[in-house]
């Protein structure tokens, strides 16, 4: 009997105990719904706290900023998505990755017309450079040209020179002419040899019809032109051009009056100041792109609103010497004299429609050897290695390392850290 009366203690007070721990489980759950869902609104209304210089960085407390250790500072507004961002993400090197709202783009497939920028100067066309040379060996009687760049034309009197060696080339035709007329061949040698000497055949007959010879020999030029003194000569070619003419401007002509010259002596070079060329350099990694006939539009730099049109006349098969650009020429007319020599210009050469992959210029960074992007991904963008090809003042095309459907950052200089090298995957 004692031991049935025990049992039913036992299960009476188990039954009590159970009652008791659901009690329990009931006012703990009634109690955590309403905290929990004070939590959820408490969250709704958190004061969140910013970097100054990094507002990437939200925190929902004040402290310091874990990337420059300033003081964060209250923001106002919602949380944006990287208010979630691990701490162990956020101080990820900036080398290969950055955390950052910056706008990203994806890149347009279609074709667009392509062009070459590139540098130079106006310079004489040396197609037209001449010399003027004394055809005998004499004194400079009279000089006609007394400053360099001065104009002159075909049949103009330009110097008067006394020579005792056509004194007496004269002499002999009058003695010929008055003693020995029946000598026609004689005659005729000496007049040939006159007029191969550069008198001119009114003059000759001249000599034959007084009998007197000139004593001081006029010299005619055979060329149109602007005059060059030959002691500074523009005729060395384009690379000494520039420092030429700034010397033959500034200093008179080194032949003078009463100058003894031999024969074949240059005295003048002339050069048709109606043409000209434009040197352009061009960078070798624009050189395949390059074709002759190309349009080239022309500006320059301190004339504005002056623009002239040409092509693409000539490339220079080879490279200067220490020179890393390749010089096209233009030819170009210059009839009215509006342009000068040595005038700096900005060529623009249509190279026809590129089509590919293209982007914004700004999305690509050149880190010399090297040419990256940041590609999106969430929220980090991450640095890529790409290979571009021609382009624009506005955009250029990617050949490889990119797809249509890729995301990039707008700005690719504002992500780079310029204190550090940049990581891409194959380039640690």
């Amino acid at each position: 009997m004692k031991k049935k009366m025990r049992s039913i203690k036992n299960i009476s007070g188990i039954k009590n105990i159970s009652f008791a721990l659901l009690m329990s489980l009931l006012l703990v759950s009634a109690c955590s719904q309403p905290k929990q869902a004070k939590d959820a609104a408490q969250e709704k209304n958190v004061t969140l706290y910013t970097c100054p210089m990094h507002h990437q960085i939200l925190e929902e407390h004040p402290g310091s900023c874990p990337i420059c250790g300033m003081t964060l500072v209250k923001k106002t507004g919602q949380a944006s998505e990287l208010a979630r961002i691990s701490l162990n993400t956020v101080l990820k090197p900036v080398n290969s990755s950055v955390i950052s709202t910056i706008a990203a783009i994806t890149p347009e497939e279609k074709s667009i017309p392509t062009q070459i920028k590139g540098q130079g100067y106006l310079d004489f066309d040396s197609r037209t450079f001449n010399n003027i040379a004394a055809r005998f060996s004499g004194r400079i009687e009279k000089l006609y040209i007394k400053s360099a760049f001065e104009e002159i034309h075909q049949g103009q009197r330009i110097l008067d020179i006394y020579s005792s060696d056509m004194v007496t080339a004269q002499q002999d035709l009058i003695f010929l002419t008055r003693n020995s007329t029946q000598e026609t061949g004689l005659i005729n040698a000496a007049q040939q040899k006159l007029l191969l000497l550069g008198m001119t055949e009114q003059q000759v007959n001249q000599v034959v019809k007084t009998g007197k010879p000139f004593y001081s020999l006029p010299v005619y030029s055979p060329y149109d032109g602007h005059v060059h003194d030959a002691a500074h000569s523009l005729m060395s070619g384009p690379a000494d051009l520039k420092a030429a003419t700034g010397v033959t401007a500034n200093l008179p002509l080194s032949i003078k009056e009463g100058m003894y010259v031999q024969q074949g002596q240059t005295l003048f070079n002339v050069a048709n100041a109606h043409m000209l060329w434009a040197l352009i350099k061009v960078e070798n990694s624009a050189v395949a792109a390059l074709r002759l006939n190309q349009p080239v539009e022309i500006t320059f730099p301190d004339i504005s609103g002056k623009t002239i049109e040409g092509k693409v006349d000539f490339i220079e098969p080879t490279l200067q010497e220490g020179d890393k650009t390749t010089t096209i020429r233009v030819y170009v007319h210059n009839m009215d004299h509006s342009l000068k020599v040595n005038s700096i210009i900005n060529a623009t050469i249509q190279t026809g429609e590129t089509k590919g992959l293209w982007v914004p210029r700004t999305s690509i960074y050149n880190l010399g050897q090297t040419t990256i992007v940041w590609l999106k991904n969430g929220p980090v963008y991450l640095a890529h290695k790409v290979i571009t090809g021609t382009g624009n003042s506005n955009e250029v095309e990617v050949k490889s390392g990119l797809s249509a459907t890729d995301s990039l950052a707008s700005n690719a200089q504002y992500l780079t850290d310029s204190e550090s090298f940049i990581k891409t995957q194959g380039n640690e």
